[in-house]
Parts: structure tokens; C-alpha cells; sequence
């Protein structure tokens, strides 16, 4: 079932089987909040079932580094507009994933953005592949994040 995200306050809404829920909802927050600031769009989760193509296209990007993650995705999101696609999926372990992915252009913006909720440790899937960097943030305390470019194309 389609769910509006609130980024006035957290709510735990589609997450509550997280060991991390509070942090990972706040998280979640965030995104919406960054989102309707850039774009005036409301933030949409969905059960990944109700989107599977969304999960499918993240997969095969994150494929592009030999990236599968052992954590069940507990809801998807999508921003798609004229020249941007933008799937997010949360993972129950806390881990946001989402790809930046301009459609046209003559040098699309194009990568994968790996976000860790507080309170979680770094998966096995990433130790040692990346650093990460920490941005305070007020509805999702502290972010932890990376991100590669991607070279392929995927649309």
C-alpha cells in the first residue's frame, strides 16, 4: 500500500521490522524532505511487491560493482519526471540505496547512492569497498554515505 512520507516528523510507517526502524524512518524523512525541496514532489513508498521494476532496475545497477545485498528491502521509491529517474529502495538492515539517473543530456549524471541509517554497522557487502562520509542531519541524526558512477546505461 502506497505511503505519503511525512518529513515534519518521523514515523515508522513500512519499516517497523527494522532493527533500526526510528533511524532508518528518519532517514527516509530526510529523502522526502530533500525532494520536495529541490523538486516540489511528494515522497512515495510502496512494499517493493507493489513495484518490483523498481528493485530491478537498482539491482542491476548495483550489479555494475558485483553489489547483492543479504538484507530484505522493506519499501521502494521513485521519483520519475522528464529527464530524471530516481529509485530508492531501504533495506531492513537500515541501508538506503538509490540511483541519481539523468535520461538525456550530453553528460548524464549517473550513480548509485549508499546511505546507512544510524545505529548500523557497515554490511559485509561493502566493508572495505568505500568510504563513507557523515552529514548531520536534523530528522535522520547522523548520515552516513558513498556513492559510485556508473557506466553503463540502464534506461
Amino acid at each position: 500500500m502506497p505511503y505519503k512520507v511525512n518529513f515534519q516528523e518521523v514515523e515508522t510507517t513500512g519499516l517497523e521490522s527494522s532493527p533500526v526502524a526510528e533511524a532508518l524512518a528518519g532517514l527516509r524523512a530526510n529523502e522526502a524532505r530533500y525532494l520536495w525541496n529541490k523538486y516540489k514532489a511528494e515522497y512515495i513508498t510502496y512494499a517493493p511487491e507493489e513495484k518490483p521494476e523498481v528493485l530491478t532496475f537498482v539491482e542491476k545497477c548495483l550489479a555494475e560493482r558485483d553489489l547483492h545485498f543479504a538484507a530484505k528491502p522493506l519499501a521502494v521509491a521513485l521519483y520519475d519526471s522528464e529527464n530524471l529517474y530516481w529509485p530508492e529502495v531501504y533495506y531492513k538492515d537500515g541501508l538506503c540505496v538509490n540511483v541519481l539517473y539523468e535520461k538525456t543530456g550530453e553528460k548524464p549524471k549517473r550513480a548509485v547512492g549508499l546511505k546507512l541509517s544510524v545505529g548500523m554497522e557497515i554490511p559485509k557487502e561493502l566493508e572495505g569497498r568505500f568510504k563513507f562520509a557523515r552529514q548531520k542531519s536534523k530528522l535522520a541524526g547522523e548520515v552516513r554515505g558513498s556513492f559510485f558512477v556508473l557506466k553503463g546505461t540502464y534506461l
